[in-house]
């Protein structure tokens, strides 16, 4: 987690955060939202509550006094008012409002029933915006291959290593990064880190094993600051998310897919396993590292051509309505009047 918004907790907060992170094994983006979102859920409260100037910025308006007593004050009604402020003032997406709801019932319910310092759940009937169900965007076959091709530079073998991973393993971006020279097996296995800190173990295809070979036969070995790890930048430290972030996006620019994100290579990786290498849902489930079947079920979306091609293939397409015998008087009757 970041530590400077730690430091900016209150302690109810932080001890909140510290068990989100420890005792929950939920990842750091992940806490770092909790704490943002509830931030912002603070500064309201004030603002509401008369307990800072009227005209102080937002963001210029300390959290590091909260405590118990005020969130005893808070209602139902006060969390409705936050999420239509949420809505109306900050422009937040039903997605956006549906992440600081569930911040809300988390941060509550651990004040709850983990530390016993509030009697009554405020939150606990609170509703989640609706957030529309969107297949997930991914690359075509021809546009991955095109994407791979892209990788062309003086880092080349990473890179392509890197995409390569992505496209084949389905990796978040959080994976990749945090993938370490022994997690490398000599099985042709990878050791994972996902979510929560929960490991799993995929297989290296032969394209997966070829590149990563390739690139460790350049791999900076003099002045390497994080040894271990497998992917470095420019400054021999471990490649950031950030720096994934840019490189992906730069190759996709190129490939005509720059409104896609470094995200939607694992949507694509889900999708050519399901779609065109007919793994089984439940496998990609284990490949993906979800938790449920029902957040992998998805990839198995059907596309329009898809759609188009059941359709022509249905043994009825071909068959049309026999002409009744007062269509085909009236059709002869035209026939004379055009001659």
């Amino acid at each position: 987690m970041n530590r400077d918004y730690f430091a900016q907790s209150p302690e109810i907060l932080k001890g909140f955060l510290g068990y989100m992170e420890t005792i929950k094994g939920r990842a750091a983006n992940t806490v770092n939202e909790y704490f943002i979102d509830l931030r912002t859920f603070f500064r309201f409260l004030k603002q509401q509550r008369a307990l800072v100037p009227h005209d102080m910025p937002e963001d210029e308006i300390p959290i590091d006094d909260v405590d118990i007593e005020l969130l005893r004050t808070v209602t139902l009604n006060d969390i409705y008012e936050f999420m239509n402020y949420a809505r109306s003032e900050r422009s937040n997406s039903n997605t956006t409002r549906a992440r600081k709801a569930s911040s809300l019932r988390r941060f509550f319910n651990y004040l709850t029933e983990n530390v016993h310092l509030l009697e009554t759940n405020p939150a606990r009937n609170l509703s989640t915006p609706k957030v529309p169900k969107t297949l997930p965007k991914y690359l075509s076959l021809e546009q991955s291959l095109e994407l791979l091709k892209a990788a062309s530079n003086e880092h080349s073998e990473r890179d392509y290593c890197m995409l390569t991973l992505l496209l084949n393993c389905g990796l978040r971006r959080a994976e990749l990064v945090g993938i370490n020279l022994r997690d490398i097996q000599d099985d042709h296995t990878l050791r994972i880190r996902g979510k929560g800190s929960k490991e799993r173990i995929l297989y290296l295809n032969q394209a997966c094993q070829d590149a990563i070979s390739a690139y460790l036969k350049v791999r900076p070995r003099d002045g390497v600051v994080d040894r271990d790890a497998l992917f470095l930048g420019h400054t021999k430290r471990r490649l950031s998310l950030q720096g994934v972030h840019y490189i992906v996006k730069n190759y996709l620019k190129q490939v005509g897919a720059d409104e896609l994100s470094t995200h939607k290579l694992r949507h694509t990786a889900a999708t050519l396993m399901y779609q065109q290498g007919g793994v089984d849902i439940r496998v990609l489930k284990d490949i993906l590292g979800h938790e449920n079947l029902g957040t992998t079920e998805i990839y198995t979306h059907i596309s329009n051509q898809q759609i188009r091609d059941a359709s022509e293939a249905n043994p009825l397409s071909k068959v049309h309505m026999r002409p009744s015998p007062k269509s085909t008087e009236n059709a002869e009757k035209t026939d004379k009047k055009d001659s």
